[in-house]
């Protein structure tokens, strides 16, 4: 049987000076995409169908990015408020959260600092603190990254950062390598699942493994033949398991996470 296509809205709303532009599809439970830097919603194009048919998907385009420019600034520090206030607009009064790299941060803070509004949160490779030699080692991994970057998300990254513009992915830049939520961490009251492209050459695996250990209870899957974009690099693996753990129906650790690598253990802080 074919399933029914999914009808998808498409809204914009005011948040005080700004207005944050979203996409809403799907029936269930709610759930909030956010994109990393550079992207838009549409980075979650392989992803949504898929999620839309067991929970009410809301894909946000972050201020300065994709469909939300309209002339102010991405602060990085300000994005967490931001996503809450949207919340409110809309009438979500709690939801699970799946943020990718520098969205991972901003759901991670969102999460730390107002924990009665996250059910789940799923961190993707997550730009979650400060990297030594940052603007240099920055530099050789996105270069290492763009050589293994599909063809086909090619003509995506090139328009998405075209509309943001250079000056804001200059700015948000700037700020992702000097942002540190690791104080932050011992907020997160909600399930985690931390999900990694076994090939990010971006943000390397050591963060993911890193982040686990500072988030008790949470998990480390890694999925295998994928770079810093794991949802598009191998979506259905990507699907399976954080639809699964969203659902609830496979916890933290669990060893039923089909298609990827194992779950790794979780090391041990300091």
């Amino acid at each position: 049987m074919i399933p029914r296509p999914l009808r998808v809205e498409r809204q914009r709303v005011q948040c005080g000076p700004v207005a944050i532009s979203y996409e809403v599809v799907g029936v269930g439970p709610p759930l909030v995409l956010i994109h990393g830097l550079s992207g838009s919603g549409r980075w979650w194009s392989r992803n949504v169908g898929p999620l839309a048919r067991r929970f009410r998907v809301h894909v946000v385009d972050l201020i300065g990015f994709g469909e939300s420019r309209d002339g102010q600034p991405f602060i990085l520090a300000e994005a967490a408020r931001y996503l809450v206030h949207w919340m409110d607009e809309v009438g979500i009064d709690r939801s699970s959260i799946v943020g990718h790299s520098m969205g991972a941060f901003v759901g991670a803070e969102l999460a730390a600092d107002y924990p009665q509004r996250v059910d789940r949160l799923v961190l993707v490779d997550a730009a979650v603190w400060p990297l030594a030699d940052g603007h240099q080692r920055h530099a050789v991994g996105l270069a290492r990254a763009l050589r293994r970057l599909p063809l086909s998300f090619l003509p995506v990254l090139v328009a998405d950062s075209y509309r943001a513009g250079p000056m804001t992915l200059w700015k948000a830049a700037r700020q992702l390598l000097t942002a540190d939520v690791r104080p932050k961490l011992a907020g997160i009251q909600a399930p985690t699942l931390v999900v990694w492209g076994q090939h990010d050459a971006l943000v390397p695996l050591e963060v993911g493994e890193q982040l686990v250990a500072s988030l008790p209870g949470a998990a480390l899957v890694v999925i295998a033949d994928a770079g810093h974009n794991p949802m598009w690099d191998r979506p259905a693996e990507f699907n399976r398991v954080v639809g699964d753990f969203l659902a609830g129906e496979i916890g933290p650790g669990a060893s039923a996470l089909r298609g990827l690598t194992a779950p790794r253990p979780r090391p041990q802080a300091g």
